[in-house]
């Protein structure tokens, strides 16, 4: 039945499958972490007990959201082993002791404060469990840091040298493996995809609570907290980007010629092309619309500098264009749809009608998966733009794999997607019906081991019989 699939193909095709469930749960506690550090720091400041009150409810849903990100994190570093072993044994000496340090640092950090953060709000007192609630934002963070380092040195291999064996090894100091090229403007994107996204789901989350009940006070403040966040960072993300694009240009200019769709050179200034059938095997955009000189200012800030094109560079290491071409798209406009909400937030705000304009709250309803569909498609174009390199320009993703039949990759890639569907699935509704619930006066707590039974005596903490809403 598989005999004729191609196993890399399949190999590649799981760890993207994989990977792309995996990275909408950090993409979301990145930033929850850090929404659940501003609440209850606007809490313990103003001791307003709205903010006690959506810590409460968002720390519900942290747990869940933080729980299916390790799980599904873990199935992924298997398959290093399994599927792309040449890949491990060879970049091994690089991407082991990083992902080493990861865990050391970030994982420990987040696992020694979670319990505290989600079952000591009644039982240690006010500064340490807000100690806690920082030690797994900042773990998150650090987490992001190492994960992120690792994949711009692929990108962007440097601080290395190759041994007898053909292993990648480490000439020289850490720093300059650690700061790779295009290490600070992948995590600065990367970090700041974060929190956007989890900025238009508690915005999408508020808006679908203030449709039924503008009254409610939980409801405008997570709303009103949100706008915020898309109407400031936005702009610095779209810079954030632009400046990635231009360090990509710089070291991998096949991967944002492939992205903008030329293939020819361009001596006297590139067009922007904004749409079209980009073809790799007839190598042109069929139905281009485009705009002259447009992108080379983007790219080059000036109108009239000269492109390369992809017939530049061997056909071998062309990346597939169709897909990093529209996937691209998909993320600026998204980008740019985030930018509109957060503009329309500020005029409903300076005309004092934020928790009135009923098509606002739609549109933020509506817009609260779009972070994902961007990160998702931001992942898409730059790991399939790295394409037909696992390292860039030194290991080819061909040679990279595992001695494995097709049948036994596809019979695997089968069970992921079945098992897959059913866990992630069901933990997806289940979010999605604590998310469907407004705000209550009193929220409840993660459940948690009887105090009595414990012997423990509450602190007057979160969790102490304060007026938690006016």
């Amino acid at each position: 039945m598989f005999e004729n699939l191609d196993a890399v193909i399949l190999a590649r095709a799981q760890f993207a499958f994989t990977v792309s469930f995996h990275f909408m749960f950090p993409a979301f506690s990145i930033g929850l972490a850090s929404f659940l550090m501003v609440l209850e720091a606007l809490w313990l400041r103003t001791g307003d007990g709205v903010y006690a009150n959506l810590y409460r409810y968002w720390l519900k849903i942290f747990a869940v959201v933080f729980g299916m990100g390790v799980v599904s994190g873990v199935v992924m570093s298997y398959q290093f082993g399994t599927n792309w072993s040449v890949f491990s044994q060879k970049a091994g000496p690089i991407i082991g002791p990083l992902m080493a340090y990861e865990v050391l640092t970030a994982f420990f950090l987040e696992a020694g404060f979670l319990g505290v953060m989600l079952f000591g709000i009644n039982k240690v007192g006010k500064g340490l469990h807000f100690f806690a609630t920082c030690m797994v934002a900042l773990g998150t963070l650090i987490s992001a840091t190492w994960i992120l380092s690792v994949n711009s040195w692929m990108h962007t291999p440097t601080g290395f040298e190759i041994n007898a064996n053909g292993q990648f090894v480490p000439a020289g100091s850490w720093l300059a493996i650690i700061f790779n090229p295009s290490f600070p403007y992948r995590l600065v994107h990367t970090v700041l995809a974060a929190y956007l996204t989890t900025a238009f789901v508690v915005g999408g989350v508020g808006a679908w609570h203030l449709l039924r009940d503008r009254s409610n006070r939980g409801a405008r403040k997570m709303f009103s907290m949100a706008m915020w966040m898309a109407a400031i960072v936005t702009p610095i993300q779209i810079f954030a980007g632009d400046a990635h694009g231009l360090n990509t240009l710089e070291h991998q200019p096949a991967k944002i010629l492939a992205m903008e769709g030329h293939y020819e050179a361009h001596a006297e200034g590139a067009p922007l092309i904004l749409f079209g059938l980009p073809s790799n095997e007839e190598a042109r955009v069929r139905y281009e619309i485009a705009i002259p000189h447009l992108g080379s200012l983007i790219l080059k800030h000036d109108p009239f500098a000269p492109m390369q094109g992809l017939n530049d560079f061997p056909r071998d290491q062309w990346p597939p264009a169709p897909i990093i071409f529209w996937s691209f798209r998909i993320m600026v406009a998204l980008g740019f749809a985030m930018l509109g909400i957060g503009l329309w937030s500020l005029l409903a705000r300076y005309r004092r009608k934020l928790y009135e304009w009923v098509w606002l709250h739609r549109a933020a309803v509506c817009m609260g998966p779009a972070g994902f569909v961007a990160v998702i498609a931001g992942w898409v174009t730059t790991e399939v733009g790295r394409q037909p390199f696992t390292v860039y320009g030194l290991l080819r993703t061909a040679q990279s794999h595992s001695p494995l039949a097709a049948p036994a990759v596809a019979v695997s890639l089968l069970a992921f997607v079945i098992v897959y569907f059913f866990a992630f699935g069901s933990g997806i509704f289940y979010l999605l019906r604590l998310m469907s619930n407004p705000p209550e006066p009193h929220e409840s707590e993660p459940p948690q081991v009887p105090q009595r039974a414990a012997g423990i005596t509450p602190a007057p903490s979160l969790g102490a019989p304060l007026p938690l809403e006016d």
